[in-house]
C-alpha cells in the first residue's frame, strides 16, 4: 500500500468518526470470512458500521479528534464498530460476542470518553434510544421550560423509571464518574445513563 493510499484510509476513518457518538474496539482473531461478513450484516442492520483497521493508520486518524485518547488500544488484530447512535454499535458487538468468543471486546469510547470492556457491556444493557425516547412521551405535554429542566438533571435525581438499578434510600449517591487513575476508563452506570440521555435533550 502506497502513500496516497494510507492518506485515503486515514481521511476516511476521520470522516467516519466526525459523525460518530459510539466506538467499540474488538479483537476479531480467528473469525472466519463467513462469520465476519455476518458480523458485519448484524452490525449494519443495527445502523452502526465495522471495520477492520490498521492500528498505526487508526492512530492517525484519531489524532485531534475526540477520541484519540483511544489510542493505546489499538494493538493486535483490531476492528471496531461505530455508530451516531449512542447504544447501537455496543448493543450489537456485545451481542455478538456473547455468542462468539472469536470476538473480543477491547474498550472504546462513548463521546468522546474512554471506557473499558465492562464499560462497553454496561452501555449494551442500556435502553435504545426509541426505549428511551418513549418515556420523553409523558413529558410533551410538559412546559418547555420544565422539559429542559429534567433534561439538565443529575441522574441520581431522575424518576426510578430511569434508573433500572435499585438504590438505597440512604445511600448516597455514586460519583458520575469513576476513573481508573490508570486507564482513565468510565465505570460508572450513572455516568453512561446521563450521558445518551444528554445526547436524546440536546437541541
Amino acid at each position: 500500500m502506497d502513500r496516497t493510499q494510507k492518506q485515503k484510509l486515514v481521511e476516511s476513518l476521520q470522516r467516519d468518526l466526525a459523525g460518530t457518538a459510539c466506538v467499540v474496539i474488538t479483537h476479531q482473531s480467528g473469525l472466519s470470512v463467513a462469520e465476519v461478513t455476518q458480523l458485519r450484516r448484524q452490525v449494519r442492520n443495527a445502523g452502526a458500521a465495522f471495520r477492520v483497521t490498521k492500528n498505526r493508520l487508526a492512530k492517525r486518524a484519531l489524532a485531534g479528534t475526540p477520541f484519540e485518547p483511544l489510542s493505546p488500544l489499538f494493538t493486535g488484530p483490531t476492528a471496531i464498530a461505530f455508530s451516531g447512535d449512542p447504544v447501537a454499535a455496543a448493543k450489537v458487538v456485545v451481542e455478538y460476542a456473547n455468542r462468539n468468543d472469536k470476538l473480543t471486546i477491547i474498550g472504546g469510547g462513548l463521546a468522546g470518553q474512554r471506557i473499558d470492556a465492562a464499560g462497553i457491556r454496561e452501555l449494551a444493557s442500556l435502553p435504545s434510544l426509541d426505549e428511551l425516547r418513549s418515556k420523553l412521551i409523558g413529558l410533551l405535554q410538559a412546559p418547555a421550560v420544565r422539559r429542559r429542566g429534567f433534561c439538565r438533571r443529575r441522574p441520581d435525581r431522575w424518576p426510578e423509571s430511569l434508573l433500572p438499578m435499585p438504590r438505597a434510600a440512604a445511600t448516597p449517591p455514586a460519583p458520575l464518574l469513576q476513573r481508573n487513575p490508570k486507564s482513565k476508563s468510565i465505570r460508572s452506570r450513572r455516568w453512561l445513563i446521563w450521558r445518551v440521555w444528554s445526547m436524546i435533550c440536546r437541541p
